[in-house]
């Protein structure tokens, strides 16, 4: 098979497993922390080249899981506050902790994709409160907004 018919297999095989391309995943992370690919490898544990294959498509996937969940770790490191907001010490204190862990591959560190997506939001949720905390905030709103009290407590409980 040509080349250019095996990039774009692998990449309609991660847009299948991984949601989108993961070309477009990695690109959004340099953008977001202000690093090069090279140091995001870094960061991942993935060598340079390998992460380069996979971004184009000559490789399909991310065969390393722990790689990937520290892919998915550092998605959802850009949604604290000062991550977003672009404050250095943030940043690398949220490269650090993802350079240094050792994630453990599994329900909450990989991303679980539903019809509606909620499962995705739980670990977000957890990171910022404790399931006590949102089991409180789900009582308070619940006459007004059912729906949302649910999924609170659907995410303090950890099932679906």
């Amino acid at each position: 098979m040509e080349e250019r018919k095996i990039v774009q297999r692998n990449l309609e095989l991660q847009r299948q497993w991984y949601g989108e391309p993961l070309g477009d995943r990695v690109r959004r992370l340099v953008v977001a922390f202000r690093i090069s690919q090279a140091q995001l490898s870094e960061v991942l544990g993935i060598s340079a080249p390998m992460l380069s294959q996979v971004m184009s498509g000559r490789r399909a996937k991310i065969g390393n899981p722990s790689v990937l969940a520290r892919l998915v770790m550092l998605e959802r490191k850009v949604l604290i506050p000062g991550v977003a907001a672009g404050e250095n010490d943030a940043i690398h204190q949220a490269l650090e902790d993802v350079r240094y862990s050792k994630p453990s591959v599994g329900r909450d560190t990989l991303p679980v994709i539903h019809a509606n997506g909620e499962e995705t939001a739980w670990p977000v949720l957890r990171e910022v409160a404790r399931p006590s905390e949102l089991e409180a905030a789900a009582s308070l709103i619940d006459g007004k907004y059912p729906g949302l009290a649910e999924l609170l407590r659907r995410a303090a409980a950890g099932d679906g």
